[in-house]
């Protein structure tokens, strides 16, 4: 078996994110780093909010987000609402209709089972 390198980016949270386009909604969201393997690809990268509209995202890919700076008021249609920070940990299955809002600002560290941006 060949043996294959890590990959590696240096302070990553700090590099600036793509805009999402939601208009009203000050959000940015970018891959980091994306698998090779093209059967079952996974992203992983930040999100971040900042106060403004929500943003009301629905997921087709699994996701897991850890909160890594900030605060974030999430909610979902079933009614489940948390307020999380830094540590925090979520799943968002596909087929789920979240709303990701934030008092000031909020960061994500996200890894989801989805193609490349």
């Amino acid at each position: 078996m060949a043996t294959k390198g890590f990959k590696y980016k240096k302070q990553a949270i700090k590099d600036q994110q793509p805009s999402m386009n939601v208009p009203g909604v000050p959000a940015w969201l970018g891959d980091t780093f994306v698998s090779a393997d093209k059967d079952k690809t996974i992203c992983a990268g930040f999100f971040r909010l900042e106060k403004g509209d929500k943003l009301v995202y629905d997921y087709d890919y699994e996701e897991m987000k850890i909160i890594v700076d900030g605060t974030f008021i999430i909610s979902d249609e079933t009614g489940q609402k948390v307020t999380a920070t830094m540590g925090d940990v979520f799943y968002f299955p596909s087929g789920s209709r979240i709303t990701f809002e934030t008092p000031n600002f909020a960061v994500g560290f996200f890894c989801g089972q989805r193609a490349p941006l």
